[in-house]
């Protein structure tokens, strides 16, 4: 298809339109064909077309794509040493790859390069290089350049605001966490879903559960979503707060939002309960992951889930194993074994109102 649009555009000595060139460098990127879009570059310049910063990000974000973090960057290099000119979405693009690919004084010197060149006002760089300097555990520089955003009157967006929450969390600074949170309401900038589990993550680290259950409360007003990482800790809160009802209501609160359990979740589940001494409930969570082989005695949480129901009246789960491939055990609010029986476990009726999890 590209071969075609190139040989329309000869024909119709069309070879000056610079949106014809890109529509044919997107072409060759869906195709695959990534070599051939440097050919491309060489036409355009023969025929005097500037390659623009749109083409110039395209070429390097399609071999980023298909190719991986180090071809984009490699061919950022190639491009940059043939003569071609990086605009500021270029730039932010490469900065980001290079610091993802953890190359941070490539990254700083990309970042130098677009002050100089002018593009000082790049929020999406900003974000890129405050969450680099949060990764590396760099809260000094991290911070200094938020301060030389706000000095030049940037406003940090939500993703600078969660960076900064992270770092300080992780460095259990709640009195700075407290203090980014405040501002992100004064200067009406939305918490986001990272922004909620960053804050709930800080607090729980520092054992302070109360307030991990406000702004859990706070979150969901908002109308949040709870994904698996926010589970994950409202479980590990919940369950050091022996709070087994609002468990059971977050497991609600998941189906009917959509979200379904992984292994990463049940191991989170697990040792939440462990650390709360609440030793029947991880022997009995144990159980029930225990049938299959294929995860050397336990079960992965989806092919659990497929025969397990949650409900508000009691807990059933069909728990099939190589033993008894037709047992299912009932336990009561607790949750305490009451009973095992032998049914079909396709049988998925209960009374009561049941939380059915795929």
């Amino acid at each position: 298809m590209a071969e075609e649009l190139m040989l329309e555009a000869e024909s119709k000595n069309m070879l000056k339109d610079p949106a014809l060139f890109l529509k044919i460098i997107l072409r060759y990127i869906d195709e695959g064909v990534m070599e051939k879009m440097l050919d491309i570059v060489d036409i355009m310049k023969r025929v005097n077309v500037r390659v623009s910063d749109c083409i110039f990000c395209a070429i390097v974000n399609g071999f980023s794509k298909k190719r991986g973090l180090r071809a984009g960057v490699r061919v950022f290099e190639d491009l940059i040493s043939h003569g071609c000119e990086p605009g500021q979405v270029t730039y932010a693009s490469v900065l980001n790859m290079y610091l993802r690919l953890g190359l941070y004084s490539k990254g700083e010197k990309v970042f130098s390069e677009m002050e100089q060149k002018g593009y000082h006002n790049c929020v999406v760089a900003y974000s890129s290089m405050v969450a680099a300097y949060s990764k590396a555990g760099n809260v000094r520089e991290a911070m200094r350049l938020v301060a030389k955003m706000k000095q030049r009157g940037i406003e940090p967006n939500v993703w600078i605001y969660n960076s900064i929450l992270d770092m300080n969390g992780k460095a259990m600074n709640l009195r700075q966490v407290e203090k980014t949170w405040k501002e992100m309401k004064r200067r009406k900038i939305t918490p986001d879903q990272i922004s909620y589990t960053t804050v709930i993550g800080a607090y729980n680290r520092a054992r302070e559960l109360d307030m991990c259950v406000k702004y859990y409360e706070e979150f969901k007003m908002t109308g949040g979503k709870i994904d698996r990482a926010m589970a994950g800790i409202m479980v590990a809160v919940f369950s050091k707060t022996n709070r087994v009802d609002e468990i059971v209501e977050l497991l609600g609160d998941m189906k009917s939002q959509g979200t379904k359990m992984d292994d990463r979740f049940y191991r989170s589940a697990m040792n939440a309960l462990r650390d709360a001494g609440l030793q029947v409930q991880a022997r009995w969570l144990e159980e029930m992951f225990r049938w299959d082989p294929s995860e050397k005695g336990m079960a992965s949480s989806t092919s659990y889930l497929q025969y397990g129901v949650i409900s508000h009246v009691g807990w059933r789960l069909h728990s099939p194993d190589s033993e008894n491939p037709n047992t299912s055990i009932d336990l009561k609010c607790g949750p305490i074994l009451h009973e095992a029986k032998t049914l079909d476990p396709k049988a998925m009726s209960w009374v009561g109102e049941d939380i059915l999890f795929p």
